[in-house]
């Protein structure tokens, strides 16, 4: 298994200060290489050879430096010799090799600067930059590399221009259903007058030639060109102006309803034209979903693309679930016709659904990826020769396809959208065959549902259009349902929750997008584990982290058996159109019966494109390798760890607490208020070095208040302001308005442990107090910690730990100390000489800190440019907490936490007793 990214950059920073300065190549290019080979946890000597000797063109022998076959060539030179040279030295000893010995990287050196050739690109950097490359080397360590490519910014221009479209109808007084319905058939319009579906440009040419300039016909011309579109030619009045007849029967009843006439202007004209003078040719029929959001109000248009996803981000859902397996079947047909002919009809009784379809997108998509492996295996069995009926030979179609959408008009979008993607894949055929296959009459359809999908008999919707035996099913299920908080929901989503969970009470912490799999879930076991059944997912995060857990996949792992079969781990959603939402995304395939065939798609950062992990016997809720574990809400730690308790909670409404210079103008106007100030700690204030007070009052007694009327002011509108309140405690708290509204204040030394810190950090900084700071929101307390609690909470054993089970605030950690802390499996019965090693490792890391006191300990941990001497304490401290869990080297934080949930298993099923918790010494 590949090292995790972090450990790689942990060991090429060693490297490079070992190695920095280094010159000369006879001395030392050995031992560099098999060091930068441990970069990555590779042994050299199992993969590369030194000094492999192959012969030239010339016949001449040469000796290559370092071969990986088929992998890496390195030509290694001294300081100042030329690299150019080195590398056109080494192009003349690829051409001695196998061709499986060729390799897919050349890497030329002079110890301090790297030259690396990789697919036609050429990368230039200096030793002390590798760490800044090390994606250079990603296939030599063991990742697999997936990009995806975002689509041609023509599709955000043709949006804006129908939004545009929209607006000046709009402002007409033309809305609602009926100016939805007119846009989706001008769309259809302009996008068969350059598709060939029409004879190309007629609509154009039609508004340009027979329409008046200030538009005041246009809408006339419209209405009897709808009618003409609805009407068959033989059908057709003979008087007919010749222009119109020319549009051909396009059949669908997409023209059959009468709509409102539109009365236009000179602008609005204009506004159409130029909706026509783009080349929809161009357009991906999945911009409908983009254009869907175009005709929002103008405001909501600045977050356009709010629930749109781009194809980049279908294709992270459809290749896994089905495509990429597809794709290994066909090859392995070869040319067996036979078999060939097999899997075409496999293809054709494909069965396709997106419960929550919107405009369409997955459909579009799917349809076309199936589309093309047609192509593929009708190319296959005609191999070349020329047929009477081109159509005749192709059997996937439309109705394999099959939406649910609640709301009408994107429902009406993804049914014309369709249509559009099924002419644009006829006119590829027509290229490929040389025979035409025309798209009108629109003779098939995707069936698209406008219904609630919560509500909806899923079951239902493909006896509507086949009389076959109830054995008919949907193959795959997949989309992007709609995200919507579990505090966010309205009172109709949250009954349709309660609705699809038969009632049950964990719907309370659900998110809405948690109906979707519970009914999928639902779907699939109701055909038993044997039918295959698969779906996939777009989620947001928090179905996979802190509290909803356990009543989701618990419950669905129970009741309908259900499985992770594939995954991809948070990575930040977007999408092609402007004002791209910042949500963060995972994705997750399923049935219902366990499967060797596992896929887990891991990210280094939220940005960063996925690496695919194979190596995977498991994957678990929290989507990583592991058992199937469920963490819940402790009231106690699981082991015998010192209780994490929460901070003091103020309701003051910020007139007892005061910045540095607040507190100073609060003195000199009230001066015997000074002793009654102590330093407050939160988090914000604990991170960035900053100054925070508060009107400390819990043993002052009265007389001395009433000498204070600046304070007695305060008080009484901290009263009045608690007494508003629809919480019950803090109307309690009114009585008492001089004292926090909870307070929770150690009475000893203490552990405070911010409750958000940024994902990008390696460690979350935490530290000690001493019981005069004043705890406030924002961060969790640990009374009477030793250095051996603050050692393993601060080691990368325990951020692991946190960065797959607690909950998040977008991306950032938001830590939970009933669900994180209480849950975290400490090492089992460290000896006191390994306890010791980590105390000493977290006091060197506290004089450090004290040393650096100047800096904040959000730059001393700044994920970018962070302390170079307390990396290296924590990295000690790391090895001392590794070795209280096992004697083996962690290789991976994927090994890590597969280690930590495995450990979990052990505490929960009593496998074993750690021993009791002697009596620690205070700090």
């Amino acid at each position: 298994m590949a090292l995790a990214k972090q450990e790689i950059k942990s060991r090429a920073a060693a490297f490079i200060k070992t190695w920095e300065g280094t010159t000369s190549e006879d001395a030392e290019a050995k031992a560099f290489l098999i060091e930068f080979f441990n970069i990555f946890g590779i042994a050299r000597k199992e993969v590369a050879y030194f000094e492999q000797r192959v012969k030239k063109i010339n016949k001449s022998t040469g000796k290559i430096d370092l071969l990986w076959p088929g992998k890496l060539l390195v030509e290694m030179k001294s300081k100042g010799e030329d690299l150019n040279k080195a590398y056109i030295q080494a192009l003349e000893y690829c051409d001695g090799l196998q061709q499986n010995e060729i390799p897919s990287i050349i890497l030329v050196c002079d110890f301090q600067n790297f030259h690396v050739y990789q697919d036609g690109r050429i990368l230039r950097f200096e030793i002390k930059e590798l760490i800044q490359n090390l994606e250079a080397f990603d296939e030599i360590a063991g990742y697999q590399k997936y990009t995806y490519q975002e689509q041609d910014p023509v599709n955000i221009e043709a949006a804006e221009l129908m939004g545009k479209l929209h607006d000046e109808m709009k402002d007409a007084g033309y809305t609602g259903t009926q100016l939805e319905a007119y846009l989706v058939r001008l769309l259809f319009i302009m996008f068969a007058d350059d598709t060939e579906i029409f004879r190309k440009g007629i609509f154009l040419d039609y508004i340009m030639q027979r329409t008046s300039e200030d538009g005041s016909d246009l809408g006339m011309h419209l209405d009897q060109l709808f009618q003409v579109l609805d009407t068959p030619e033989d059908k057709r009045l003979k008087t007919l102006d010749e222009q119109l007849n020319l549009f051909p029967y396009v059949n669908g009843k997409l023209f059959f309803e009468r709509l409102a006439t539109a009365s236009f202007n000179s602008k609005m004209r204009k506004a159409l034209l130029e909706c026509c003078k783009l080349d929809w040719s161009k357009i991906s029929p999945a911009i409908f979903g983009s254009l869907f959001q175009s005709v929002m109000d103008s405001k909501e248009r600045r977050n356009l693309g709010a629930h749109y996803t781009s194809e980049k981000n279908i294709l992270k859902v459809i290749k896994p679930l089905f495509l990429d397996a597809l794709q290994l079947e066909l090859a392995s047909c070869g040319d067996n016709i036979n078999k060939l002919k097999s899997f075409h009809i496999k293809l054709s009784k494909l069965r396709f659904l997106d419960p929550a379809c919107g405009c369409g997108n997955f459909l579009i998509t799917a349809y076309r990826e199936i589309k093309n492996l047609e192509i593929s295996v009708v190319e296959k069995i005609l191999k070349g020769q020329s047929v009477t009926n081109i159509n005749h030979y192709f059997l996937v179609d439309l109705n394999q396809f099959y939406g649910i959408e609640y709301s009408e008009f994107p429902s009406h979008i993804a049914q014309v959208a369709m249509w559009l993607i099924d002419h644009q894949i006829n006119m590829s055929i027509t290229v490929k065959f040389g025979q035409y296959i025309p798209s009108i009459p629109l003779a098939k359809s995707a069936t698209i549902i406008h219904d609630n999908a919560l509500r909806l008999d899923w079951h239902s919707i493909i006896k509507r259009k086949n009389d076959e035996s109830n054995d008919i099913r949907f193959d795959y299920i997949f989309g992007n349902p709609p995200y919507v908080g579990f505090k966010l929901q309205n009172e109709s989503q949250k009954k349709d929750l309660s609705y699809v969970f038969n009632n049950s009470k964990s719907v309370g912490v659900l998110d809405y997008i948690s109906g979707w799999f519970e009914k999928t879930a639902s779907y699939i076991n109701t055909y038993g584990t044997t039918s295959r059944v698969h779906a996939a997912f777009v989620s947001t995060n928090s179905i996979c982290q802190g509290e909803q857990v356990q009543p989701l996949w618990a419950r669905l792992s129970m009741l309908y058996k259900t499985k992770i079969h594939f995954a991809h781990q948070t990575f930040k959603w977007s999408n092609e159109s402007k004002g791209k939402a910042s949500v963060f995304c995972v994705i997750i395939g399923f049935s219902n019966y366990t499967t060797k065939d596992l896929a887990l798609y891991e990210y280094e950062n939220v940005d960063s494109n996925p690496t695919l992990n194979k190596n995977v016997n498991n994957i678990n809720a929290y989507l990583v390798s592991g058992p199937d574990v469920f963490l819940t809400k402790r009231s106690k730690p699981l082991c015998n760890a010192p209780t994490m308790t929460l901070a003091n909670l103020a309701y003051d409404f910020g007139y007892l607490t005061f910045s540095k210079e607040e507190k100073q103008e609060f003195i000199e106007k009230e001066p015997n208020t000074e002793s009654l100030f102590k330093p407050v700690v939160s988090a914000y204030e604990f991170l960035n070095n900053k100054e925070r007070w508060c009107l400390w009052l819990k043993d002052v007694d009265t007389a001395t208040l009433k000498k204070l009327p600046s304070v007695i002011e305060r008080l009484k509108l901290i009263k009045a302001e608690r007494l508003k309140s629809t919480r019950p405690q803090t109307v309690k708290a009114a009585e008492t308005p001089g004292l926090f509204a909870e307070i929770r204040q150690p009475e000893n030394n203490y552990l405070a442990f911010p409750i958000t810190s940024s994902e990008n950090r390696k460690y979350i900084p935490i530290g000690f107090f001493t019981p005069e700071y004043i705890t406030s929101a924002g961060i969790h307390v640990i009374p009477n910690a030793s250095l051996y609690e603050f050692g393993v909470l601060m080691s990368y054993m325990h951020i692991t730990w946190t960065r797959y089970t607690c909950g998040r605030m977008k991306s950032d950690f938001r830590y939970s100390n009933t669900l994180t802390y209480n849950n975290f499996p400490w090492p089992t019965s460290p000896s006191d000489a390994q306890k010791k090693t980590i105390i000493d490792a977290s006091q060197e890391i506290l004089e450090i800190r004290s040393s650096l006191s100047n800096q904040s300990l959000a730059d001393l941990y700044d994920p970018y440019s962070p302390s170079v001497e307390l990396y290296k304490a924590h990295q000690k401290l790391d090895k001392a907490v590794d070795l209280c869990y096992r004697s083996q080297p962690f290789t991976s934080e994927a090994k890590r936490i597969e280690y930590l949930f495995e450990l979990y298993e052990k505490y929960t099923g009593g496998l074993f007793q750690p021993e009791k918790r002697s009596k620690k010494k205070k700090v």
